[in-house]
């Protein structure tokens, strides 16, 4: 399943994700983990140190090698250059998958081991001061949305993706990549208002949308939640020392963590199974040409000299039945 974490700045969006993270590897899950804030913090909430966080490589920065591998033998990809953030996989592209070995994990992801169960992570990197004026933080998260086109993935494997806060998430189509969609809110006016602008949003493209409330206190604070969001509210949580030693870098073994926080992740742990049954591929693929669409019409065009439109394989449907074609070998080296 894929899994987004959204809210607005401070709401604990990051803290949430990387708690979801690790009781999907407590539970034996599969999970590739992606950083797609502007804020990088999600390696730092998983464990690594400052050095150890900012040496994770950038899946923006392999860009060129992500392209090339999943353009594959695709005969509607004339080149990697042609391809955008948008661009759909067809017959002969290569997908990716959750658990398996590939070039693009071994450039852009890293192995970490949560209490000695292993999560792959992947960060987009950060926007430095060489980006300013030149670029903006959706070139760098495009690399995310075009890893999100071409993968597959089934029960029981999760990617969790931690989004940029606020609704900045909506300035590409990637807001509907996602299985389901976790928004955290804190119960005050501000924190409920990314809800509104959200739900606003994705109610046109089925996006299925799920209220975690933070930062709870009491029943006062769980009333105004279920006031404001009504049955988009799943769970709540509250207080937790856990938490705090994590944030100064002391975290205790995960299963210290309070038994009701405990609960209300594997509350959402059921949310993300209970999504699989609903799992639509035909809708999935026709947003995906979509969003193509509008972004070869706005600027891709432009950008590639080439008509985008043409990439559309109109026969293929992403499916995680399908079989990626393997990479060619290359021939060994003859002796001199």
């Amino acid at each position: 399943m894929k899994i987004a974490f959204v809210g607005k700045g401070g709401s604990g969006k990051t803290t949430l994700s990387s708690l979801f993270i690790r009781h999907l590897a407590a539970n034996e899950a599969a999970v590739v983990a992606v950083d797609a804030d502007i804020n990088q913090h999600l390696g730092a909430a998983l464990g690594l140190d400052e050095d150890e966080a900012a040496a994770l490589p950038a899946l923006g920065a392999h860009l060129p090698l992500i392209k090339e591998y999943l353009r594959g033998s695709n005969p509607r990809i004339a080149s990697a250059d042609s391809m955008i953030k948008t661009t759909p996989p067809g017959a002969g592209s290569r997908l990716l998958r959750v658990t398996e070995d590939n070039p693009v994990y071994e450039a852009c992801a890293r192995t970490l081991e949560l209490d000695g169960d292993p999560v792959r992570l992947m960060a987009t990197g950060p926007f430095t001061e060489a980006d300013l004026g030149v670029a903006c933080y959706h070139s760098k998260v495009g690399a995310v949305e075009l890893c999100l086109n071409h993968l597959v993935d089934g029960p029981e494997e999760y990617v969790v993706v931690d989004m940029t806060a606020g609704s900045d998430s909506f300035a590409s189509g990637m807001f509907t990549r996602f299985d389901v969609t976790f928004l955290v809110a804190e119960p005050t006016r501000k924190g409920v208002s990314v809800y509104r602008q959200y739900k606003e949003y994705a109610r046109d493209f089925g996006v299925a949308l799920k209220v975690v409330g933070n930062k709870v206190q009491g029943p006062e604070d769980i009333e105004f939640l279920q006031d404001e969001v009504g049955e988009d509210l799943l769970v709540t949580f509250g207080h937790s020392d856990w938490v705090r030693a994590m944030e100064k870098g002391r975290p205790a073994r995960f299963e210290l963590l309070e038994a009701t926080n405990r609960l209300a992740l594997q509350a959402l742990q059921d949310a993300a199974e209970d999504s699989y049954a609903d799992r639509d591929w035909d809708r999935y693929t026709e947003q995906m040409v979509h969003f193509h669409l509008r972004n070869a019409e706005s600027w891709g065009n432009a950008k590639t000299g080439v008509d985008l439109a043409d990439q559309i394989d109109p026969g293929f449907v992403l499916h995680e039945a399908l079989v990626s074609p393997r990479p060619t070998p290359r021939p060994a080296p003859q002796p001199a």
